[in-house]
């Protein structure tokens, strides 16, 4: 009954709405959904952190801090283990990978287990950030109802962006920075008619996400120092500052988790990631969560006794004068803390620790060249706060663009555009030296499972092994004799037949040119056999061979048909060069039109 009313619904919109509306519609439902989901999230881990912290002592160390993150990274083990029964890390990496392998199919738990699940780690002081699991949680409502209302996966592919974009403007009230996200670092190339649904989506979370909670800024800031142009080689040199601490963070990650997934079993990780993180935690406290506190006291502290507020609830409470090295300490540690946190159970991406990372280091950069001796150019440790943020998210995420337009919306300070501009900038073209990958990417495009702005390198990589095999019934082996190999040409319309062993391994071709001279002298039938008649292969596909690597071997073999083979050798099909022209035609064709 129910699906008998669903296909009646079905029917009733495609007569009565145009699919342009209807992705209007959706576009507009997901803003709202993503908006509300992003609100829930935020309000669950400020009143789980008010809970536990609230009650902290501000002039000396808090021993509750080495309990706190472990029990966090316990509980969501445990939810994530037992409860959602899936991995939900990596959030950005997953929407990625479901664009690339899995035409845009995210389960429907990631709806509302990464919201349930960084909750839990951030609220509890695991040193990640809220906006990466949000952003699964977007791109997942867009994905299942794309799947629920019969869309093709062109259109869920739009969905999905829609929800990443909502997500990012309704948690940081940034609805130019949720566009500008979704091209971005999601790498959807779209027309310029699929824009609209994104900026529908982007525009209600904001518009959601403003009528709840208000309409100031998600960090406070007031600009009183304008730009300068003398200060322009220090802006260019926050950049390549920051550039550095990105590809630091971004290497030291990367190697952290290849070492933490070495040791196997959750419980291993836990055993050694758990205390990393509470130990971090205790000795600077500003790692507790998020960091969005100390993030609004480095934009609007004015002088040094506000600055040290930083020190509050640690052991460097009374040394002030230790300020910057406590400082130096977050920068190299954070890393540390963001990898235990994840790697040990905990649920959270690196938006955060970005920002975090980069009000840090824009900081401690301008009290060092204030400290410059001869230096006449002074320039405000607030203002360079702000600058750094942009500048570590530019080189982390590998979005300059991203960087710019995000800490304009968060913080208002538009008054800083330009150096804005100079430091994301920067910071992205000191990163590319060395890393061509984001953190975010590295791992797929080291797989050849990453879709980029390169429409032919977007298609191949969008393309399945399976819409391109043509799977065989018929198979030949070495002993078979000349009457066999022309009983199954005349039952068969192929040009070309496997030989394989008798495990089914692929030992060889034939091809129908070879036999054509002698499948009609029948007193050969007996006498000549498959080993008689058989090529070797000009070369071998496997099922998991990216299908620009197809290509490529297409290409340096000049063959028009190649077998292809599992992990083991089996025999799976062969693979028309023809056929993936036609099909590559095709996906050339929905990815461009409006």
């Amino acid at each position: 009954m129910t699906s008998s009313v669903f296909n009646k619904f079905i029917q009733w919109r495609t007569a009565h709405i145009t699919d342009r509306q209807f992705m209007l519609l959706l576009a507009l439902v997901i803003g709202v959904l993503t908006a509300l989901a992003g609100l829930l999230l935020k309000w669950l881990i400020q009143q789980i952190e008010y809970l536990l912290t609230h009650q902290f002592s501000i002039t000396g160390a808090n021993w509750l801090y080495l309990v706190y993150p472990v029990i966090g990274i316990f509980l969501t083990g445990l939810f994530v283990r037992y409860v959602v029964r899936d991995d939900i890390g990596h959030g950005i990496t997953k929407i990625l990978y479901a664009i690339a392998r899995k035409k845009s199919f995210i389960r429907a738990h990631n709806t509302w287990s990464s919201v349930i699940a960084s909750s839990i780690t951030i609220g509890f002081g695991g040193s990640v950030g809220a906006e990466a699991p949000i952003v699964l949680t977007g791109s997942a409502i867009g994905s299942n109802l794309g799947r629920f209302f019969r869309l093709d996966s062109k259109r869920v592919m739009l969905l999905v962006g829609c929800g990443a974009a909502g997500a990012v403007s309704g948690i940081f009230k940034a609805p130019i920075a949720g566009l500008v996200f979704t091209l971005e670092v999601l790498m959807f190339d779209f027309t310029l008619g699929s824009l609209l649904p994104l900026l529908v989506s982007c525009v209600t979370a904001a518009a959601v996400t403003f009528a709840i909670s208000g309409t100031g800024n998600l960090f406070e800031f007031h600009l009183t120092n304008a730009f300068a142009i003398e200060r322009l080689p220090a802006y260019l040199l926050l950049g390549v500052f920051c550039g550095f601490i990105s590809l630091y963070f971004t290497r030291v990650m990367n190697w952290l988790e290849d070492q933490f997934r070495r040791l196997g079993a959750p419980w291993k990780r836990f055993i050694i990631a758990a205390p990393i993180l509470s130990v971090l935690i205790f000795l600077f406290p500003s790692l507790y969560g998020e960091g969005y506190d100390m993030i609004r006291l480095l934009l609007n502290g004015q002088n040094q006794s506000d600055w040290n507020q930083v020190l509050e609830g640690s052991l460097f409470y009374a040394a002030p004068h230790l300020l910057l090295l406590y400082l130096a300490g977050i920068i190299i540690f954070k890393v540390f803390a963001t990898t235990a946190t994840n790697s040990g159970g905990g649920c959270g991406g690196t938006f955060a620790p970005s920002l975090f990372l980069g009000a840090v280091s824009g900081f401690l950069f301008a009290c060092l060249w204030n400290m410059l001796p001869g230096n006449s150019i002074l320039v405000p440790e607030n203002n360079f706060s702000l600058l750094g943020m942009a500048g570590l998210m530019s080189g982390v995420m590998h979005a300059p663009l991203t960087g710019i337009f995000l800490i304009a919306e968060l913080t208002g300070g538009y008054g800083l555009f330009l150096p804005l501009m100079i430091v994301a900038v920067s910071s992205y073209l000191t990163i590319i030296l060395f890393e061509p990958h984001s953190i975010y990417t590295m791992r797929l495009a080291r797989k050849g499972e990453l879709v980029t702005h390169n429409k032919d390198h977007a298609i191949f990589t969008l393309m399945s092994m399976d819409s391109v095999i043509e799977r065989y019934d018929e198979q030949l082996h070495p002993g078979d004799d000349l009457g066999e190999v022309v009983r199954q040409i005349s039952s068969s319309e192929r040009d070309i037949f496997p030989v394989v062993d008798n495990a089914g391994k692929l030992l060889a071709v034939l091809v129908l040119d070879r036999v054509r001279h002698v499948m009609f002298r029948t007193e050969l039938y007996h006498k000549l056999h498959v080993r008689d008649l058989m090529s070797p292969c000009a070369a071998r596909l496997t099922t998991n061979d990216p299908m620009d690597l197809v290509m490529q071997t297409f290409d340096a073999t000049k063959a028009w048909t190649l077998p292809v083979v599992d992990a083991d050798g089996l025999f799976e099909g062969f693979i028309r060069r023809s056929h993936v022209t036609a099909l590559y035609r095709t996906m050339m064709h929905d990815l461009s039109e409006e």
